[in-house]
């Protein structure tokens, strides 16, 4: 939902700021006063192009910016997410055109490219009227309307899961198929990469464990020799540190007899004797378990030196050597049974594609009966629109694969191309008058026509339509007395799941408003400036009956007016 629009010097406007309500919100205003210009600088906040000639003389730049409620929207939390853009429940789409030919546009006060100003147009606003922002005008949203009305989001996820296990057996065929001359002239290569890694067979972290032996050998003499002058020192000799303590916890326990606070102390030559004990019987230990032996030593050397050669051909750490075994051993066994894996994957295609082809036609048969039903109420509703004598058709088409494509699905043995969507085709084609050919919706007239065309479809699609806002403008072009009433009615049905915004010259649809807007154009000083206000409930009933009756607002037209509104 639109809640305010600002515009700053952009043409004849200087400043406004308009808050538009739920429903039907009505735009009306003498001829040239600007209506127009409001639903122009719409369209460039929804990514229309932009010109410098939009800004206003003596101004630097134009300024676009509407405040939009999408709370409920999960489409726009989606895609905001996905471009790092801060989500809140309102968002503000602003748009800046200067003199100088910048084009700035920014979603939630974040920089952005007019593209995804573009996207997230798509997703709030139908723009219909002298505007190419229309979405049921371009062909490749025709399916999703369709899809939206017939309620196919269980069919189209089962779809979706068959079309992305196609796709992955498809990817994993076609790199095989493109691999196998390669993986022939690489085998023999992989063979001897194998057998040159194998004869060493180097297992995880075991260079750190020989590097560890190694210095423990090389050091051997030396380790002999400090831990037996340890050992004795300690513990052997005569005069050892155990002795030592021995007669020293002897002493402190002639004097604890003497004098008790020697008693702690007893306690302490206790310790020392014990640790003393547990460092002999480590060192003896550790020297029994000390290996002088040369050709153990020359072993571990030649260990290390034979994974160091593997290291330099093979990444540079053994971790890299173990890696790279496992790669050319999976590579190894696939140019072995290459062939065998490429039957295998056809087989699986083939199957994928009969089971994706199945899921797919289950889609298109609903997809076709529900397109006879709007077709039905797409002619019905148009008549009702003033619009007799049309033909509308919702034209799904199947497209046969040539035989040298890969990529198809199968439905009754036949091969048809597809997409993430299916294998349909979908299009919209209309005729307006008796005898006319059905045309693509983008090719019929423009204007109020177009218009009602829109309100027509968007009134039968209304219930599964998601954008929340449908701008029209000029709707009641050639439209007058009963039909009006129709056009009317239909907008007021229509604002009852939409928040509507219409510029409209026909009081039987402004009497229907929820809010109207009435766009003024003054004379201040030199300048022309147009504005827009919000009409209290007297000054719509006089809007209205200025619209039965021109500048000079009779009795009888309050009269209508009222009658129009529905107060008296």
């Amino acid at each position: 939902m639109l809640k305010s629009l600002l515009i700053k010097d952009y043409a004849l406007i200087e400043n406004i700021n308009v808050e538009f309500g739920k429903g039907l919100n009505i735009i009306t205003g003498e001829t040239g006063a600007g209506k127009s210009i409001l639903i122009d600088a719409m369209g460039l906040l929804l990514g229309e192009r932009a010109s410098t000639q939009v800004v206003r003389k003596g101004a630097k730049k134009s300024i676009v910016e509407g405040i939009f409620n999408v709370s409920a929207n999960t489409k726009v939390e989606k895609f905001l997410t996905k471009n790092d853009i801060d989500y809140f429940d309102e968002l503000i789409v602003r748009r800046e055109v200067s003199l100088e030919g910048s084009n700035r546009c920014f979603l939630n006060d974040t920089p952005t490219s007019l593209a995804l100003l573009k996207d997230i147009g798509n997703m709030l606003v139908d723009l219909h009227g002298q505007h190419e922002h229309q979405s049921l005008l371009r062909s490749v949203t025709h399916i999703d309307f369709l899809d939206e009305f017939a309620e196919l989001t269980p069919l189209l996820t089962e779809y979706k899961g068959e079309h992305s296990k196609l796709s992955e057996i498809a990817k994993e065929l076609f790199v095989l198929k493109n691999k196998e001359n390669s993986l022939k002239d690489e085998r023999e290569s992989y063979e001897f990469q194998i057998k040159e890694i194998d004869a060493v067979s180097p297992q995880p972290d075991e260079e750190n464990h020989l590097k560890y032996e190694l210095n423990i050998l090389e050091n051997a003499e030396k380790l002999l020799f400090l831990t037996g002058d340890i050992y004795n020192r300690a513990y052997e000799d005569d005069n050892s540190v155990q002795d030592n303590l021995v007669k020293i916890q002897n002493a402190l326990s002639e004097l604890s007899k003497i004098d008790n606070s020697f008693t702690e102390m007893v306690s302490e030559a206790d310790s020392a004797i014990a640790i003393i004990n547990d460092i002999s019987d480590f060192i003896r230990s550790y020297k029994s378990r000390v290996d002088n032996d040369p050709s153990k030593l020359d072993e571990i050397r030649e260990r290390l030196g034979a994974l160091t050669l593997l290291k330099k051909r093979y990444g540079g750490t053994l971790e890299k050597v173990i890696e790279h075994r496992a790669n050319i051993g999976n590579e190894f066994e696939l140019t072995s049974n290459y062939k065998e894996r490429i039957l295998q994957l056809e087989n699986e295609l083939n199957l994928v594609r009969k089971n994706t082809g199945v899921s797919a036609e289950k889609i298109s048969n609903v997809r076709k009966d529900v397109a006879n039903k709007i077709s039905t109420d797409a002619i019905e509703t148009l008549a009702k629109l003033g619009i007799t004598d049309a033909s509308f058709e919702v034209r799904i088409k199947n497209n046969l694969a040539n035989d040298s494509s890969a990529n198809f699905i199968i439905v009754d043995d036949k091969k048809y191309k597809f997409n993430s969507k299916g294998f349909d085709e979908v299009e919209f084609l209309i005729s307006t008058n008796l005898g006319e050919d059905l045309k693509p919706l983008s090719k019929v007239a423009s204007g109020g026509e177009v218009s009602r065309i829109m309100l027509a479809l968007k009134s039968v699609l209304a219930k599964n339509d998601k954008l929340p806002l449908l701008i029209f403008d000029e709707i009641d072009t050639g439209v007058s007395g009963r039909i009006a009433q129709k056009v009317g009615g239909a907008l007021k049905a229509l604002s009852k799941s939409h928040q509507i915004v219409s510029i409209t010259h026909l009081p039987q649809i402004a009497s229907l408003s929820d809010e109207h807007f009435s766009v003024e154009k003054k004379k201040i000083g030199t300048r022309v400036v147009s504005s827009i206000r919000k009409l209290h409930d007297e000054e719509k009933i006089n809007e209205v009956a200025k619209l039965l009756s021109g500048e000079d607002i009779t009795e009888a037209a309050i009269k209508s007016a009222k009658e129009l509104m529905g107060l008296e």
